[in-house]
C-alpha cells in the first residue's frame, strides 16, 4: 500500500491540545481564568505529563495561555497584537525568500495608510493633532543629529494616525507592517538625505488633518508614500 495514503497516528499531545482548544473556544475558561493543574489534566485525559506539557506549550505559542514557573497556566485575553505576533516568523520568512513580497507589502501599506488618513481626517480629535504635532517637533529636533530618533518618530507618526480610528486591528496592522519593513529591511532603508523632505511631508499631512480636509490628507499621504517607496531600494 502507498505510504502516502496511510492515516498517521496522532500524538497524545495533539489530542490534548485539541480538547483544551475546544474548551477555550466554547468559553469553558475565560480570559484570566487558570487552567487545571498538570496532575488534574493528566487524570482527566488519562495521559502522562509530557503530553500535557507539550500541549500547553503549543497553546502558549499561539498566545492563548500564559505559563509562569510554579503557577498554573492562565488564559490570556486575545488581542490583535497577539494575533499578528503569531504570523511574524512566517512574514519574515516570506520577505526573505520571495522577492516580490516586499513590493506586495509596500503596496498593501500604501493602500492601508490612505484609508487610515482619510478616516483620521474625519474623526481625529484635538489630542490626536497634539500628538502628531509633538512627533513632528521630535523629528525637527532630531533632524541631522539623531537618525534613530528621527525614524522612531516617523514610524510613530503613522501609527498615531491609525490610533485615531480606535480600531485595535487597524492599529496592530499599522505597527506590524512598519515593524516588518524597518526591522527586516533596515539595511535597505536609505533615510540619509531625505529627512528634511519627510519632515515637510509630515507637516503637510498634519495641516490637512488639522483642517479636517480629507481630500488634501489623502493627496499628501499618497505623495509621501509614493516618494518614500524609492527609499526601499537595494544597495
Amino acid at each position: 500500500m502507498n505510504d502516502s495514503l496511510k492515516i498517521p497516528r496522532r500524538k497524545l499531545a495533539d489530542e490534548v491540545f485539541d480538547r483544551l482548544y475546544r474548551q477555550l473556544l466554547n468559553g469553558d475558561y475565560r480570559p484570566g481564568d487558570v487552567l487545571p493543574s498538570e496532575r488534574e489534566l493528566m487524570e482527566s485525559f488519562g495521559v502522562g505529563r509530557p503530553a500535557i506539557r507539550e500541549a500547553m506549550q503549543a497553546l502558549e505559542r499561539l498566545g492563548l495561555v500564559a505559563i509562569h514557573h510554579g503557577q498554573r497556566p492562565r488564559v490570556v485575553a486575545p488581542s490583535a497584537e497577539g494575533m499578528l505576533a503569531q504570523i511574524e516568523l512566517t512574514a519574515m520568512h516570506m520577505l526573505s525568500t520571495e522577492p516580490a513580497s516586499l513590493e506586495h507589502l509596500k503596496e498593501a501599506r500604501a493602500f492601508f495608510e490612505l484609508g487610515m488618513v482619510a478616516r483620521a481626517a474625519r474623526n481625529i480629535e484635538d489630542k490626536g493633532i497634539a500628538r502628531l504635532e509633538d512627533l513632528v517637533e521630535q523629528q525637527r529636533r532630531a533632524l541631522n543629529s539623531d537618525i534613530e530618533a528621527f525614524i522612531a518618530a516617523d514610524m510613530a507618526f503613522h501609527v498615531t494616525i491609525a490610533e485615531t480610528t480606535a480600531n485595535p486591528i487597524f492599529i496592530a496592522v499599522s505597527r506590524a507592517m512598519l515593524d516588518w519593513l524597518a526591522r527586516f529591511h533596515a539595511s535597505l532603508l536609505h533615510w540619509k538625505g531625505n529627512e528634511s523632505i519627510t519632515l515637510e511631508e509630515h507637516q503637510r499631512i498634519l495641516v490637512a488633518l488639522a483642517d479636517g480636509d480629507e481630500a488634501a490628507a489623502v493627496r499628501e499621504m499618497d505623495l509621501h508614500l509614493t516618494r518614500a517607496r524609492t527609499l526601499y531600494l537595494p544597495s
